[in-house]
Protein backbone atom coordinates (compact mmCIF):
# COMPACT_ATOMS: atom_id res chain seq x y z
CA UNK A 1 0.00 0.00 0.00
CA UNK A 2 0.97 3.16 -0.96
CA UNK A 3 -1.02 5.33 2.21
CA UNK A 4 -0.73 4.51 5.82
CA UNK A 5 -4.37 2.33 6.54
CA UNK A 6 -4.98 4.93 9.76
CA UNK A 7 -5.21 8.48 8.36
CA UNK A 8 -4.42 8.01 5.02
CA UNK A 9 -0.95 10.10 5.09
CA UNK A 10 1.69 9.17 2.66
CA UNK A 11 4.42 6.97 3.91
CA UNK A 12 8.37 6.76 3.49
CA UNK A 13 9.05 4.30 1.21
CA UNK A 14 13.41 3.36 0.97
CA UNK A 15 13.28 1.25 -2.77
CA UNK A 16 12.67 3.86 -5.70
CA UNK A 17 11.28 2.52 -9.46
CA UNK A 18 12.93 4.83 -12.08
CA UNK A 19 11.47 5.74 -15.38
CA UNK A 20 12.65 7.58 -18.39
CA UNK A 21 10.21 9.21 -20.57
CA UNK A 22 10.17 11.27 -23.76
CA UNK A 23 6.32 12.90 -23.22
CA UNK A 24 4.27 14.76 -25.71
CA UNK A 25 4.52 18.88 -25.05
CA UNK A 26 3.29 21.64 -26.25
CA UNK A 27 6.32 22.15 -28.68
CA UNK A 28 7.33 18.70 -29.50
CA UNK A 29 8.86 16.29 -26.72
CA UNK A 30 9.68 16.67 -23.23
CA UNK A 31 12.08 14.97 -21.54
CA UNK A 32 11.08 13.54 -18.26
CA UNK A 33 12.59 11.21 -15.27
CA UNK A 34 9.93 9.55 -13.05
CA UNK A 35 10.50 7.80 -9.74
CA UNK A 36 8.02 6.18 -7.43
CA UNK A 37 8.07 3.99 -4.27
CA UNK A 38 8.76 0.28 -5.46
CA UNK A 39 6.35 -2.55 -5.02
CA UNK A 40 3.77 0.02 -3.42
CA UNK A 41 1.03 2.19 -4.81
CA UNK A 42 2.01 5.97 -4.52
CA UNK A 43 -0.30 8.08 -2.43
CA UNK A 44 0.32 11.74 -4.47
CA UNK A 45 1.95 12.75 -8.22
CA UNK A 46 4.42 15.32 -7.48
CA UNK A 47 5.96 17.66 -10.33
CA UNK A 48 9.27 19.21 -10.27
CA UNK A 49 10.53 21.82 -11.94
CA UNK A 50 13.85 23.16 -12.43
CA UNK A 51 15.36 26.65 -12.33
CA UNK A 52 16.06 28.88 -15.27
CA UNK A 53 17.05 27.25 -18.40
CA UNK A 54 19.16 29.87 -19.89
CA UNK A 55 21.03 29.66 -15.99
CA UNK A 56 22.04 26.13 -16.64
CA UNK A 57 18.65 24.65 -14.98
CA UNK A 58 17.72 21.11 -15.76
CA UNK A 59 15.71 18.16 -14.44
CA UNK A 60 19.53 17.08 -13.27
CA UNK A 61 19.51 19.87 -10.82
CA UNK A 62 20.44 19.54 -7.49
CA UNK A 63 18.20 21.34 -5.70
CA UNK A 64 15.54 20.12 -8.15
CA UNK A 65 16.39 16.66 -7.48
CA UNK A 66 16.27 16.86 -3.64
CA UNK A 67 12.93 18.08 -4.13
CA UNK A 68 11.64 14.98 -6.15
CA UNK A 69 13.79 12.53 -3.91
CA UNK A 70 11.87 14.61 -0.95
CA UNK A 71 8.36 13.32 -2.76
CA UNK A 72 8.96 9.86 -3.32
CA UNK A 73 10.20 9.15 0.01
CA UNK A 74 7.13 10.50 1.12
CA UNK A 75 5.36 8.08 -0.91
CA UNK A 76 4.70 9.91 -4.43
CA UNK A 77 5.18 9.66 -7.84
CA UNK A 78 7.99 12.25 -8.93
CA UNK A 79 8.20 13.93 -12.16
CA UNK A 80 11.28 15.66 -13.02
CA UNK A 81 11.17 17.14 -16.36
CA UNK A 82 12.90 19.15 -18.69
CA UNK A 83 11.43 22.86 -19.91
CA UNK A 84 11.30 23.25 -23.41
CA UNK A 85 14.68 23.71 -25.17
CA UNK A 86 16.67 21.79 -22.57
CA UNK A 87 18.22 18.61 -22.63
CA UNK A 88 15.82 16.42 -25.00
CA UNK A 89 12.92 18.87 -24.47
CA UNK A 90 12.10 20.30 -28.08
CA UNK A 91 11.78 24.08 -28.71
CA UNK A 92 12.86 27.21 -27.55
CA UNK A 93 12.87 29.43 -23.80
CA UNK A 94 9.10 31.41 -23.95
CA UNK A 95 10.20 33.79 -20.74
CA UNK A 96 7.68 31.59 -18.28
CA UNK A 97 4.48 31.76 -21.19
CA UNK A 98 5.54 28.09 -23.27
CA UNK A 99 6.88 26.80 -19.75
CA UNK A 100 3.69 26.93 -18.22
CA UNK A 101 2.37 25.26 -20.85
CA UNK A 102 5.37 22.58 -20.62
CA UNK A 103 4.01 22.08 -16.50
CA UNK A 104 0.49 21.53 -17.87
CA UNK A 105 1.17 18.84 -20.25
CA UNK A 106 3.41 16.90 -17.88
CA UNK A 107 0.76 16.99 -14.90
CA UNK A 108 -1.64 15.93 -17.41
CA UNK A 109 0.12 13.24 -18.42
CA UNK A 110 0.84 12.32 -15.03
CA UNK A 111 -2.90 12.71 -13.90
CA UNK A 112 -3.94 10.23 -16.64
CA UNK A 113 -1.73 7.92 -15.25
CA UNK A 114 -2.71 8.40 -11.84
CA UNK A 115 -6.48 10.00 -11.96
CA UNK A 116 -7.40 9.25 -8.64
CA UNK A 117 -4.26 11.12 -6.78
CA UNK A 118 -3.92 14.10 -5.21
CA UNK A 119 -1.30 16.59 -7.10
CA UNK A 120 1.99 18.01 -5.54
CA UNK A 121 3.95 21.04 -7.08
CA UNK A 122 7.72 21.20 -6.24
CA UNK A 123 9.54 24.19 -7.94
CA UNK A 124 12.90 25.61 -7.39
CA UNK A 125 14.24 29.29 -8.73
CA UNK A 126 12.27 29.89 -11.93
CA UNK A 127 10.56 26.83 -11.73
CA UNK A 128 9.16 28.11 -8.37
CA UNK A 129 8.02 30.53 -10.34
CA UNK A 130 6.01 28.27 -12.94
CA UNK A 131 4.26 26.18 -9.82
CA UNK A 132 3.28 29.48 -8.34
CA UNK A 133 1.66 30.38 -11.55
CA UNK A 134 0.06 27.38 -12.20
CA UNK A 135 -1.21 27.30 -8.86
CA UNK A 136 -2.64 30.57 -8.71
CA UNK A 137 -5.35 28.89 -11.65
CA UNK A 138 -5.51 25.14 -10.64
CA UNK A 139 -5.16 24.17 -7.12
CA UNK A 140 -2.21 21.69 -5.88
CA UNK A 141 -2.71 19.35 -2.13
CA UNK A 142 0.62 20.60 -1.69
CA UNK A 143 3.06 23.17 -2.99
CA UNK A 144 6.95 23.46 -2.16
CA UNK A 145 8.71 26.43 -3.20
CA UNK A 146 12.43 27.40 -3.01
CA UNK A 147 13.85 30.50 -3.80
CA UNK A 148 10.92 31.84 -5.67
CA UNK A 149 12.27 34.64 -7.39
CA UNK A 150 9.98 37.64 -6.03
CA UNK A 151 11.40 40.46 -8.02
CA UNK A 152 10.78 38.97 -11.42
CA UNK A 153 7.23 37.44 -11.25
CA UNK A 154 5.76 39.82 -13.65
CA UNK A 155 8.19 38.62 -16.29
CA UNK A 156 7.07 35.66 -16.32
CA UNK A 157 3.28 36.63 -16.95
CA UNK A 158 1.64 36.29 -13.20
CA UNK A 159 1.17 38.94 -10.51
CA UNK A 160 1.94 36.77 -7.63
CA UNK A 161 -1.55 36.30 -5.70
CA UNK A 162 -1.41 33.77 -3.23
CA UNK A 163 -1.73 30.24 -4.93
CA UNK A 164 -4.66 28.03 -4.23
CA UNK A 165 -3.32 25.68 -1.88
CA UNK A 166 -3.50 24.55 1.87
CA UNK A 167 -0.47 23.59 2.20
CA UNK A 168 2.48 25.74 1.54
CA UNK A 169 6.00 25.64 2.40
CA UNK A 170 8.31 27.95 0.80
CA UNK A 171 12.22 27.53 2.02
CA UNK A 172 14.65 30.54 1.30
CA UNK A 173 18.51 31.13 2.31
CA UNK A 174 19.63 33.84 3.69
CA UNK A 175 22.26 34.23 2.00
CA UNK A 176 21.21 33.81 -1.93
CA UNK A 177 23.15 36.20 -4.33
CA UNK A 178 20.68 35.34 -7.45
CA UNK A 179 17.28 36.00 -5.65
CA UNK A 180 17.10 39.01 -2.91
CA UNK A 181 16.00 36.95 0.04
CA UNK A 182 14.26 40.17 1.53
CA UNK A 183 11.43 40.55 -1.81
CA UNK A 184 11.02 37.34 -1.20
CA UNK A 185 10.33 36.74 2.49
CA UNK A 186 8.52 40.54 2.04
CA UNK A 187 6.38 38.94 -0.40
CA UNK A 188 4.93 35.84 1.39
CA UNK A 189 4.56 37.50 4.41
CA UNK A 190 2.18 40.03 3.40
CA UNK A 191 -0.37 37.54 1.67
CA UNK A 192 -3.47 37.21 3.15
CA UNK A 193 -2.49 33.16 3.61
CA UNK A 194 1.45 33.57 4.16
CA UNK A 195 3.17 30.15 3.41
CA UNK A 196 5.50 27.94 5.74
CA UNK A 197 8.57 30.06 5.76
CA UNK A 198 11.55 28.65 6.44
CA UNK A 199 14.75 30.25 6.49
CA UNK A 200 18.26 28.18 5.94
CA UNK A 201 20.84 30.57 7.94
CA UNK A 202 24.72 30.43 5.11
CA UNK A 203 22.16 28.62 2.69
CA UNK A 204 23.13 30.62 -0.68
CA UNK A 205 20.88 29.88 -4.21
CA UNK A 206 22.04 26.46 -4.95
CA UNK A 207 22.00 25.59 -1.22
CA UNK A 208 25.84 23.94 -1.61
CA UNK A 209 26.45 22.49 1.61
CA UNK A 210 23.34 22.78 2.71
CA UNK A 211 21.07 20.03 0.64
CA UNK A 212 20.81 17.68 3.80
CA UNK A 213 18.98 20.48 5.25
CA UNK A 214 16.43 21.05 2.86
CA UNK A 215 15.77 17.85 2.39
CA UNK A 216 14.89 17.34 5.90
CA UNK A 217 12.56 20.42 5.95
CA UNK A 218 10.77 19.28 2.88
CA UNK A 219 10.56 15.60 4.29
CA UNK A 220 9.32 17.11 7.91
CA UNK A 221 6.76 19.50 5.86
CA UNK A 222 5.67 16.41 3.99
CA UNK A 223 5.01 14.20 6.78
CA UNK A 224 2.96 16.95 9.00
CA UNK A 225 0.70 18.29 6.04
CA UNK A 226 0.46 15.96 3.25
CA UNK A 227 -2.92 15.53 3.29
CA UNK A 228 -5.45 12.45 2.31
CA UNK A 229 -6.40 11.70 -1.38
CA UNK A 230 -9.68 12.75 -1.09
CA UNK A 231 -9.12 16.54 0.42
CA UNK A 232 -9.03 18.95 -2.47
CA UNK A 233 -7.04 22.76 -2.55
CA UNK A 234 -8.69 26.16 -1.07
Amino acid sequence: MGRDSKDGKCMARSAIERETHLLKGPAGQLEAVLEYPRKADPCAVAVVCHPHPLYGGTLDNKVAFTLARSAVEAGAAALRFNFRGVGKSAGEFDHGLGEAEDLEAVETWLRDRWPELPVWRFGFSFGAAMVLKRTADVPSEVLVTVAPPASHFSEYGFNADAPRTRNWLLVQGDADDVVDPQAVLSWARGLDNPPTIKVVEGAGHFFHGRLTTLRKLVAGFLASSAPAPDGEGS
